[in-house]
């Protein structure tokens, strides 16, 4: 979905690059969450800034890295959605990519945790619930998966800063923080700081990145055939 894979790639070496990528994107997002609230002063919007900025950069390195062995999902909404469209990645190969990439996730999450000297998994209590919260994760998940199909499809070199540039965006336009990722949104209830989320808020936001997916999906299959 994010970048073909250039040449025949082993199922067990692409669920290790998922993985791989994965745990970097949450060490990314966990970790400068944690620099930027330390750091910040009790500024949130700088703490925010920082994170962002981070994020948006992790990604588009990440997805250069690992574009040419997996397709750099990260993502399993990203993975089923590229399933369905017939792109790169088989329905056989979908549960391994899935595991790999929630593996990956808390992997990173319990690696950005001890960076700074917090306990690997310690349940968050971040708050974010309401029909504001999961009408962003809607729409944030659309506007990912929309820009994956659309640049992917047309301007394939151009999805690693397209994505990184919308995610940057999207921490700011919605309500949210556009967590826009199943796997992300599990393993951050695993980290009681600036980038977490209750567990019990987690199942609202992937039902909701769930629908913003398959709503992408359906639109783009229509609109920018594969």
């Amino acid at each position: 979905m994010v970048a073909a894979v250039d040449r025949p790639v082993s199922l067990a070496r692409r669920a290790v690059a998922e993985a791989i990528g994965t745990a970097f994107l949450l060490a990314t997002v966990v970790g400068s969450g944690i620099m930027a609230e330390n750091l910040a002063g009790g500024n949130g919007a700088i703490a925010l800034l920082a994170n962002t900025i981070a994020t948006g950069a992790g990604l588009v390195a990440l997805i250069l890295a690992f574009a040419s062995v997996s397709g750099a999902h990260f993502n399993p909404v990203v993975t089923v959605a590229d399933a369905s469209q017939g792109g790169g990645v088989a329905w056989r190969d979908v549960p391994a990519y899935i595991v790999a990439q929630i593996a990956g996730a808390f992997g990173g999450v319990a690696i950005a945790n001890v960076m700074f000297e917090k306990p690997a998994l310690f349940a968050s209590t971040h708050p974010r619930s309401g029909i504001a919260q999961m009408t962003a994760e809607v729409v944030a998940t659309f506007g990912l998966l929309s820009v994956i199909f659309a640049c992917g499809r047309r301007r394939p070199s151009m999805v690693p800063f397209a994505v990184g540039a919308y995610i940057t965006a999207a921490y700011w336009f919605t309500s949210s923080t556009s967590f826009a990722n199943p796997a992300v949104t599990l393993a951050r209830t695993m980290s009681d700081t600036f980038a977490g989320i209750r567990p019990i808020d987690a199942p609202g936001f992937i039902v909701a990145q769930i629908v913003g997916a398959a709503a992408a999906t359906f639109v783009f299959r229509w609109m920018v055939p594969p």
